[in-house]
């Protein structure tokens, strides 16, 4: 008993220290905000093997993803055709119905609040339609009440969120005024009244997720991921206005912001200058065939556009984040993108093929990159299930920690598996 006792005692402190040295547990997923949308199409879903999938979240979840992002817009029936070509669609009966499934599945959910009724970001934060009346004071109470309102619609479908972005890419702030008109930007540089308004509007959504959703850790999401100096003086003015948050939101897509190098440079900078808070890339990736021309980086020679060399660039980029105890989460954006099984002239779900998703458009089936990303979650709870014999049989979980069966070592437990992420004796498998 004692010879046991000790090696169980070894095997638990092993692996706390494996935890310890993570800090946190890490998030792997995507944004795969149109999902529902390529589901009631008809896209056909099918694994590296070309098998089909019945399932798209049970499926991603088997290879290890623990978390889903969507956006949610205020009213896109005002997006442009173009807009609305490019998958804008997401108001908040379609966000609920997205985010209920994601919970159903015991997946976290990272919901991102496009404060506008089109898209959100560095080149376009255009206030709504049915807000665009409202003086700063009403705009105030308007985003607050919103906020909040959303979150509890959500609550109410069993669909509260885990990840709250106040504004999506908010590098030059929200809420500018209407397109055409006088716009109110505020980026790293500039002065006290833009940041005194820009600031008043975090703090009120970020007032209304704490109020409804007090588990849920709220992200500031910037665009900039290879500045160090745009990042620093930025939430360093996001910090002196009192802003209350909890992670740092990155997008980081090598084609535009830099290499991975320039990449880790700001990671270190942020784990050294704001060190209480957690930096997630909530949006990547790369490339596996015709890369768009007007790109500002080629790296093609180092991760070719192909399935190889995104599968490469995902690998490099996981080992690089990995060595920051400070990153938490890695999204790849897009990953459902599929339009394999679509009529495009009557079914089509965008007026375009996007081909840095996870999914191959013209064969529907799962590209090598989808099944890498496992190499950087790490999910809750996986120390619970190592109290195995030194030796003997080894006892078999799926990746969410449900009991699967008991094998005489990993070998033999594999051979009766299903292709899928496993934890046998203690330690993540994979089984192809």
């Amino acid at each position: 008993m004692i010879r046991r006792l000790k090696g169980i005692l070894t095997i638990v402190v092993m692996l706390c220290a494996c935890v310890s040295a993570q800090g946190i547990t890490r998030d792997a997923g995507g944004d795969m905000s149109l999902l529902l949308q390529y589901e009631d199409h008809g896209a056909i879903y099918k694994d590296k093997n070309g098998t089909n999938i019945t399932d798209v979240l049970a499926f991603v979840k088997t290879q290890g993803w623990t978390s889903i992002r969507v956006r949610l817009f205020v009213d896109p029936s005002q997006a442009s055709s173009t807009e609305k070509g490019e998958g804008v669609c997401q108001d908040l009966e379609y966000v609920k119905r997205l985010g209920a499934k994601i919970k159903a599945h015991g997946l976290k959910f990272m919901l991102d609040f496009h404060y506008s009724d089109s898209w959100a970001d560095p080149l376009k934060q255009y206030t709504p339609v049915s807000w665009a009346s409202l003086n700063e004071e009403q705009l105030k109470a308007k985003i607050y009440e919103y906020t909040k309102s959303s979150l509890n619609e959500l609550k109410k479908v069993n669909a509260e969120p885990d990840f709250i972005q106040i504004g999506n890419e908010e590098s030059y702030g929200i809420l500018w005024g209407v397109k055409g008109g006088t716009l109110q930007k505020c980026n790293y540089a500039s002065g006290t009244a833009e940041w005194t308004r820009f600031s008043g509007l975090l703090k009120q959504a970020s007032k209304a997720c704490r109020e409804a959703c007090p588990k849920a850790k709220i992200i500031i999401h910037h665009d900039r991921a290879c500045e160090q100096g745009t990042l620093y003086n930025y939430f360093l003015k996001v910090k002196n206005n009192g802003v209350d948050y909890d992670v740092i939101g990155l997008s980081y897509y090598p084609h535009y912001q830099g290499s991975i190098p320039q990449l880790e440079q700001c990671l270190n900078m942020l784990g050294n200058s704001f060190g209480d808070k957690e930096v997630m890339i909530v949006e990547s990736g790369y490339y596996h065939k015709w890369p768009p021309s007007n790109v500002n980086f080629d790296y093609s020679d180092t991760y070719p556009n192909t399935q190889a060399g995104q599968e490469a660039f995902t690998k490099a980029l996981i080992e690089a984040l990995m060595r920051h105890s400070n990153v938490t989460g890695l999204y790849w954006w897009w990953p459902e993108s599929n339009e394999y099984g679509l009529d495009w002239n009557t079914k089509r779900v965008t007026d375009a093929w996007y081909n840095a998703g996870l999914w191959d458009n013209e064969t529907g089936r799962a590209l090598p990159a989808l099944y890498a990303l496992h190499l950087f979650s790490f999910p809750s709870g996986v120390e619970d299930l190592v109290m195995q014999e030194e030796k003997g049989p080894v006892r078999v979980f799926t990746i969410d920690g449900r009991y699967v069966t008991t094998a005489a070592d990993e070998e033999a437990a594999k051979a009766t598996l299903s292709e899928g992420l496993y934890i046998i004796g203690g330690k993540k498998v994979l089984v192809k």
